[in-house]
């Protein structure tokens, strides 16, 4: 690749950490802006994807002159919280370039895959007159609030009339091509006590958080499935991950809630993570049967997936990242969930991840190997060729 183009997207990859894109917190436009124009003085044209007043992300499409399916390119422009500013010897928007590295929060997740999309869509800009179909493309936000508002956006508008052969995703690693994720269950637990006043000596009430916390342990404790599929190796998993309760000093909490995750794989689904819960907190309640029942709300979650062995888009860029690092690139399964549990659901395939190198992620210091773009940039030019041959 010729240094000008790798020295573009380090530009542009730059330029988009500069911008705070945090979700939930920053307003989008400014960050997807910045990539419309960087599309634009290229000619490749994109529109806006809005969800009531908000900018929630941009897609266009690269058509070929010949009939063709459509293939799809995606990344995420929004990244998760900054954190204490204080442990970054990097600042989160400095953009740093420092032994190698380039450090920011989002630079690993995912505005590297959202710079080096761009300029694999401006090659195939070049290249129209040669393509068979099309190469569609989506830069969307609220990936990282979990609301996926930009992804669910294009899917009511514009899924229907330009369906998908399947989807790559720019999320960051070098060594494996995700194929496939786990998926997740989530659940709210209302532990119910008896409110009294803390100083009180005859009347002590019933602690609602000491009983959340035996709750909590007894959850983590519990039994899971633990055998091994040899195509969806990572086992399910129960994770609680906060507890609220209490109002101050001088009450006894009579309330206390539990969010509680479960990590779903095919054999083990919502059903049985549902079964599981129910299971525990049964035996919890039943040993306080004078208690009000612990109270159960089932927030929305997505099934785990994996890719299809022959799909054209993980066989595509399976073969071009051999060819270009020149070593075996397996597929594999992650343990997080992504946008491509969600485009499963739809019956769309997606490789949920080939990228940079990268570290720390959500953690202070995120950074991205300078020297994996390169390659990274290759394989997806390569793969998209090939799609679109």
């Amino acid at each position: 690749m010729p240094s000008s183009v790798q020295d573009a997207i380090l530009r542009q990859l730059r330029e988009l950490i500069r911008i705070p894109s945090r979700a939930g917190v920053d307003d989008y436009a400014p960050v997807l802006d910045a990539v419309r124009a960087v599309l634009r003085a290229q000619s490749v044209s994109s529109e806006r994807l809005v969800d009531g007043s908000r900018v929630v992300g941009i897609c266009g499409r690269i058509t070929g002159k010949g009939e063709g399916p459509t293939y799809m390119l995606n990344a995420t422009v929004d990244t998760a919280p900054f954190g204490d500013t204080a442990a970054w010897t990097h600042g989160p928007l400095s953009a740093d370039v420092a032994g190698g590295w380039l450090y920011g929060r989002g630079s690993a997740d995912s505005k590297a895959g959202v710079a080096i999309f761009c300029h694999v869509l401006m090659a195939l800009a070049r290249e129209r007159s040669r393509l068979r179909g099309s190469m569609a493309f989506l830069f969307d936000a609220e990936e990282h609030s979990g609301a996926f508002g930009g992804v669910r956006r294009f899917v009511s508008e514009r899924l229907e009339s330009l369906p998908l052969g399947g989807v790559m995703i720019g999320y960051p690693g070098h060594d494996r091509i995700v194929i496939g994720c786990r998926g997740f269950h989530r659940a709210r637990l209302t532990v119910r006590g008896v409110a009294a006043h803390s100083g009180s000596s005859t009347r002590r009430g019933v602690n609602a958080v000491l009983r959340a916390g035996e709750l909590a342990r007894q959850l983590e404790r519990a039994r899971l499935p633990t055998g091994r599929d040899p195509q969806f190796p990572l086992p399910p998993e129960i994770t609680v991950t906060a507890m609220h309760g209490g109002e101050g000093f001088s009450t006894v909490p009579d309330r206390c809630e539990l969010s509680v995750d479960v990590r779903l794989t095919p054999a083990f689904t919502q059903v049985h993570a549902e079964a599981v819960l129910a299971r525990v907190v049964e035996r919890f309640d039943r040993k306080a049967r004078a208690l009000p029942a612990t109270i159960v709300e089932t927030v929305p979650g997505w099934p785990a997936y994996r890719l299809a062995a022959d799909a054209p888009v993980y066989l595509a860029l399976r073969a071009a990242a051999q060819r270009v690092l020149r070593r075996r690139v397996a597929g594999a399964v992650a343990g997080p969930s992504s946008i491509g549990n969600y485009l499963a659901t739809i019956g769309v395939g997606a490789t949920s991840g080939f990228g940079v190198r990268y570290r720390n992620l959500h953690a202070p210091d995120e950074c991205v190997e300078v020297a994996s773009i390169e390659p990274t940039y290759q394989t997806y030019l390569l793969a998209a060729r090939s799609l679109l041959s």
